[in-house]
């Protein structure tokens, strides 16, 4: 493909990306630090959200780099930035969908020691499988510059390359639309056995349906479950719309609109998951408050304190002023 058929890339998108970039950053660092800082918050399935949020951080930080590059052809950084996000943006699908089986053994089979046996293979699965790809596609040379046909400035498969169909599935797209079937049924399931479980539990013990801070957390719960295998969807969809497009090769993938939401969706999956897993959740977002609180008091009390001791050094030394007189 030649290189005048590139994907225009316009400043405004580039801002929205880079800032998408930004939030995506510190929303995976802020999931890492809640998790290294509070020893209560150290749960399997939260230490699985950390590995998620550390392809999401790598994630980010290539996309980064790519965005504000612009990549005209293969360059040794359009390489290395390929690379990097081939493997953390693979790497992320599978970790998410990792969280799922865990979630599904651990609450529909009942099963935490089943659950937790898992974690080891999901190591394997999730960083061995995208080092494994993205070393085989560095090696034959099909990591490179792709006209921003399905990026948005960042490099990717390299689109000269006769088979470049065939590594965008290797390298993310097959993984991708395995993750829009998997992550739907299997939170579908686990919904349905939580249903169940309390239909089960308020036939006989009828407190529970009218306990409030009990039907807060199942509704919490709930509408996570359900906002999970959504918001990925409509996270990356934007970006399966395009590869469709350019398979069919119409112009439509160059539409601007369709661009910025691309790059929004591939970028944004550490903020999100940073309100789902943080934000939204109220033991972490009122320690945090309380965290900013103390450190606005601590802030004014020394100002205070400074404010006040240079009110006491102005008064002693008015005093020897006047005693010496």
């Amino acid at each position: 493909m030649a290189e005048a058929n590139q994907t225009e890339v316009f400043v405004y998108e580039q801002v929205v990306i880079l800032t998408s970039c930004v939030l995506s950053f510190f929303g995976s660092l802020l999931i890492i630090s809640t998790y290294v800082s509070w020893l209560d918050l150290r749960t399997t399935p939260r230490k699985l959200l950390v590995y998620l949020s550390v392809s999401d951080l790598l994630s980010a930080l290539s996309y980064f780099y790519g965005v504000c590059q612009i990549f005209k052809s293969d360059s040794w950084d359009c390489i290395a930035q390929g690379a990097v996000s081939t493997f953390a943006n693979t790497s992320s699908f599978f970790w998410t969908v990792a969280i799922a089986i865990y979630l599904y053994v651990f609450i529909v089979k009942s099963s935490q020691r089943q659950a937790d046996n898992l974690v080891l293979y999901f190591h394997l699965i999730s960083w061995g499988v995208p080092f494994a790809i993205t070393v085989a596609a560095l090696s034959l040379h099909k990591i490179g510059y792709d006209a921003s046909e399905v990026s948005v400035g960042w490099c990717w498969v390299n689109i000269q390359a006769e088979d470049h169909v065939l590594w965008m599935l290797l390298t993310g797209k097959i993984w991708e639309f395995i993750a829009y079937v998997t992550l739907p049924v299997l939170y579908i399931l686990i919904k349905i056995h939580i249903y169940r479980a309390h239909a089960a539990l308020s036939e006989y013990r009828p407190i529970l349906t009218t306990n409030p801070v009990s039907h807060s957390l199942s509704s919490i719960a709930d509408r996570k479950l359900t906002l999970i295998p959504i918001i990925f969807i409509m996270l990356r969809v934007w970006s399966t719309v395009r590869f469709v497009l350019l398979l069919t090769s119409s112009p439509a993938g160059h539409n601007p609109v369709l661009v910025t939401l691309h790059g929004i969706g591939n970028t944004f999956q550490g903020a999100a998951n940073c309100i789902m897993f943080v934000l939204f959740t109220p033991s972490i977002r009122s320690r945090l408050i309380a965290l900013l609180l103390c450190r606005g008091q601590d802030r004014r009390w020394n100002s205070e304190s400074a404010s006040q001791n240079r009110t006491n050094d102005y008064t002693v030394s008015h005093r020897e002023n006047n005693s010496e007189e």
